[in-house]
């Protein structure tokens, strides 16, 4: 419980530590003339952290989003939505306190009721983490009007399908979240599998060399050999699935920045293109001593 305890409370001092760190940089004395570059490039993003919470310096949104997900909080504070910030750490904090009880409780009794417990009080803490970024990034002021394209790319990468909500594409969410589900029905299919013919294999192998009595599941039906095919092929199978699986979530996050920027053309039916006879006059002709008009077309685009 004393340990316990403890993690709790450092989750909600260390940000506060964090804060008093940068007010302390905000008010120290300026870097000398003969400070190294490399020192200088260091430095300078922290200043402009500092001055964001000031209210000095206007910070973009991919940074403010950067600073809360090193410091949980800080675009709640940029924001000047400071009342958000208890509530997010007073939640997290409970919830991670109700996870490391729970988990407690199941190393002494067993229980897996407690096991589950303690698995959704952390994937609610989880949780709480990514809806304060996304919170974050929805509250930042923006003079541009119409869609952000770095706001649609945040939040397809804080949370697939969100970037295609937030251009309106509402008919690519399914689209995402069904090659998401295949992917990971694939994985955990060929994980299984891979863990039950690994297990095979190892027990196979110790039996054939007389180092165990007791040998797998299959009895000798399927070689050493066999199993260990079987093993390799379903460890590569699980492979590719991780692999298709960041690129669906990759494209996710592609196909809502490309169709953000796409978003802000004019489509309109302002646009014209129009094509007409003219008479061109004698001042506009490439030629010499040429006093007289020329007949041609008139070639007129409007944006």
């Amino acid at each position: 419980m004393r340990e316990v305890i403890i993690s709790v409370l450092l989750c909600i001092l260390m940000p506060a530590v964090s804060y008093s760190q940068m007010y302390t940089e905000m008010t120290g004395t300026e870097q000398t003339e003969n400070t190294e570059e490399s020192v200088a490039v260091v430095k300078e993003p922290r200043k402009s952290f500092i001055k964001g919470l000031r209210g000095i310096d206007s910070l973009s949104v991919k940074k403010v989003a950067f600073g809360s997900m090193i410091v949980p909080g800080y675009a709640q504070a940029y924001n000047r939505q400071y009342w958000k910030i208890p509530v997010i750490y007073g939640t997290g904090a409970a919830l991670i306190y109700g996870g490391s009880h729970s988990k407690s409780l199941y190393n002494k009794t067993g229980l897996e009721k407690y096991k589950t417990q303690s698995n959704f009080y952390y994937a609610g803490a989880t949780l709480v983490y990514l809806g304060h970024l996304i919170e974050g990034v929805a509250s930042y002021k923006t003079h541009r009007e119409g869609i952000v394209p770095t706001k649609a790319t945040l939040f397809s990468a804080f949370l697939p399908g969100l970037g295609q909500a937030y251009n309106g594409d509402y008919w690519k969410i399914p689209i995402v979240y069904g090659g998401l589900a295949f992917t990971g029905y694939w994985l955990n299919l060929n994980n299984m599998q891979y863990t039950r013919y690994r297990s095979a294999y190892n027990a196979e192998a110790a039996y054939s060399k007389g180092e165990s009595e007791t040998p797998s599941e299959f009895n000798g039906r399927l070689s050493v050999e066999s199993l260990k095919n079987y093993r390799d092929r379903f460890r590569r199978n699980r492979d590719y699935a991780v692999l298709y699986m960041v690129l669906v979530y990759a494209v996710n996050i592609i196909d809502a920045t490309v169709f953000a920027h796409l978003s802000n053309f004019d489509v309109s039916e302002n646009l014209a293109f129009n094509l007409s006879p003219a008479i061109i006059s004698p001042a506009n002709l490439y030629t010499q001593n040429n006093n007289m008009p020329a007949f041609g077309v008139n070639l007129s685009i409007k944006w």
